[in-house]
């Protein structure tokens, strides 16, 4: 026992060769040795940069108490050795204050060595992602992106996205480093020039924002399967080709929206296209002598971009027709359950229930499908409906409304349905006021939309801190809005609100914030309870929500639930003295069977 102890630390201050059999021979396939740590330098033209500390520091522990298990790889430089791999079990080594480190020698030829430091590397768990995409790019010089997928044991449209990750400039690369900027987004950025990647940056201002970010990518991308033209057509604008086949098409530069999902990253481009695709519609519509509606309401007609959309049709000798000229009948979807399940999704619908609403859904299919049918019996011609801003459109059948020859004198239509021109100026000034009161409804809801939505980008569900009153005040209304119906809400919450007669929307929630009590929130909470249970075929003892909900009422109710309980274990228990005497019946005609 001794004798090997000291033979096998002997061993290990000389060089140890492994040697394996071929053709007969035993031939040294590689050599470790214990070099002085001193002697071993890292690589200054290394890839890896960063190391997580943490991680190394855990691999230090390690490496004390069971030393380094893989030798590192070295490559001779005069009196040196310069790590070609292994940089990392080199850097704990040293922190663990060791003075030697297993090496393995190998001679490599011209730039063989940054090759193979970048592929150990990448083959690696924790590589940072913009290293990762610098180094993919730098083998992308000499192979293809698929040959790059096959060395590295990777996807070809992860390797893609790297290869566009590797465009970010250096000021949004950092966010990617620090972890602010999801690689996603990173490579969402990464699809504009760096002159406009430095602007996004400049308009962003100092500070991370994702939801700006995302905002200004949204606003410089174009969902190709929306579109209102063939994005399979070469000839549309013959210059720049099919969408299909484009290489600023993201489903060609590695899926970068998701798998096949083509965005067009180029405006410029795509403006032209949806422009000319415009142009082909007014010159198919004078060609077939097909009616061209804009879904425009005539509320909106003064509206800018309506107003050209309305100038270009008259310019090309079209008559204007808006929807409240017109009657329109489209041809009906018909509905399957799938459907029926996406349209309900939000209500706790049985299948029983899915199936009454597909019921429903396919009688009201049978008599639109049927007026549809007989549209043209019916005085309807065929016409062509399209949106004004993306020029989408669908083949429809059109009527156009008859109007009075006293129409356009007779101040006798409601006002909202009356055109401008047709009112009287203190007409004018209400229909003006009320634009402006519209406006604003939608400017409201569209900057509560994106307030929300940078809200649930941020980490506000993880904030560790008490529910502030607010917080009870906003969760308190948005139960008794959205979960208390009416004849609850007379029942059990008659003066929750108090008094509202006189005040505004804020105005209640404001003095509903003044008077809160906690007692009406548990009030809530305790009226949820009771509504969320499930029934059915869940009890308290296969269903989350109601084991947790019996639990609760035993607190309050504990000897009524009991006697409840008994009622139920009596009649269990008889059941069960009927069911094992039947079953020893039955075996007893089994065991006179088997004899």
């Amino acid at each position: 026992m001794t004798t090997k102890a000291s033979t096998t630390r002997k061993r290990s201050r000389t060089r140890v060769a492994a040697k394996t059999e071929v053709n007969g021979k035993k031939t040294p396939v590689l050599q470790i040795q214990n070099l002085s740590i001193e002697k071993v330098i890292p690589d200054p033209m290394q890839p890896r940069k960063t190391f997580n500390e943490t991680l190394l520091q855990q691999l230090s522990e390690s490496i004390k108490k069971h030393g380094v298990l893989q030798p590192i790889t070295v490559r001779k430089s005069g009196k040196e050795y310069i790590i070609v791999m292994g940089e990392r079990r080199y850097r704990a080594s040293k922190l663990a204050g060791k003075k030697t480190i297993p090496c393995i020698e190998r001679t490599y030829k011209n730039n063989e060595v940054f090759e193979v430091q970048i592929i150990e590397n990448l083959q690696r768990q924790d590589v940072e992602p913009t290293e990762e995409a610098e180094a993919i790019a730098y083998l992308s010089e000499k192979y293809a992106p698929t040959e790059i997928a096959k060395r590295l044991g990777r996807t070809d449209n992860f390797i893609r996205q790297r290869l566009k990750l590797a465009g970010l400039i250096e000021g949004f690369k950092h966010f990617v480093r620090n972890g602010e900027m999801t690689i996603s987004l990173g490579v969402g950025v990464a699809l504009f020039t760096p002159e406009e990647q430095q602007m996004m940056l400049e308009t962003m201002g100092e500070d991370f924002n994702a939801h700006q970010i995302n905002r200004m990518i949204d606003n410089q991308t174009y969902d190709l399967e929306k579109v209102s033209f063939d994005v399979a057509d070469k000839k549309l604008i013959p210059k720049v080709g099919s969408c299909v086949e484009c290489p600023l098409n993201a489903a060609n530069q590695g899926n970068l929206f998701g798998e096949g999902k083509m965005v067009c990253t180029k405006s410029a481009c795509f403006e032209t296209k949806k422009n000319k695709s415009f142009l082909n519609l007014i010159k198919e519509s004078k060609k077939n002598n097909i009616l061209l509606i804009p879904e425009i309401r005539k509320y909106w007609a003064d509206e800018d971009s309506n107003q050209l959309i309305i100038s270009q049709l008259e310019k090309n000798g079209l008559k204007v027709y808006l929807l409240d000229d017109v009657e329109i009948i489209e041809k009906p979807i018909e509905p399957n359950l799938e459907l029926i399940k996406e349209e309900y999704r939000n209500y706790d619908y049985t299948e029983e229930e899915q199936k009454v609403e597909l019921n429903e859904a396919v009688d009201t299919y049978k008599e639109e499908f049927e007026k549809y049918n007989s549209a043209e019996e019916n005085g309807f011609v065929k016409g062509i409906a399209f949106h004004p801003k993306s020029y989408i459109h669908k083949e429809v059948f059109v009527k156009v409304i008859e109007k009075s020859k006293n129409s356009s004198v007779t101040h006798s239509a409601p006002l909202t349905n009356r055109k401008m021109a047709d009112c009287t100026p203190e007409e004018q000034i209400v229909k003006v006021n009320e634009r402006e009161i519209r406006k604003k409804q939608i400017e409201n809801n569209k900057q509560f939309e994106e307030v929300v939505s940078m809200i649930r980008e941020t980490k506000y569900i993880d904030t560790k801190k008490a529910l502030s009153v607010d917080e009870m005040v906003a969760f308190s209304l948005s139960l008794f809005e959205n979960n208390v119906d009416y004849m609850s809400q007379q029942k059990y919450f008659s003066e929750f609100l108090g008094d509202t007669s006189k005040m505004t929307r804020i105005e209640i929630v404001q003095n509903f914030k003044n008077n809160f009590k906690k007692e009406n929130f548990h009030k809530l909470i305790r009226y949820m309870l009771t509504k969320q249970v499930h029934l059915g075929e869940s009890n308290h003892v296969n269903n989350l929500t109601n084991i947790s909900f019996y639990n609760a009422m035993q607190g309050h109710y504990k000897s009524k639930i009991v006697g409840i309980e008994e009622v139920y274990a009596e009649k269990r228990n008889k059941r069960e003295e009927r069911l094992k005497e039947r079953i020893t019946a039955l075996e007893k005609k089994v065991t006179e069977l088997n004899e």
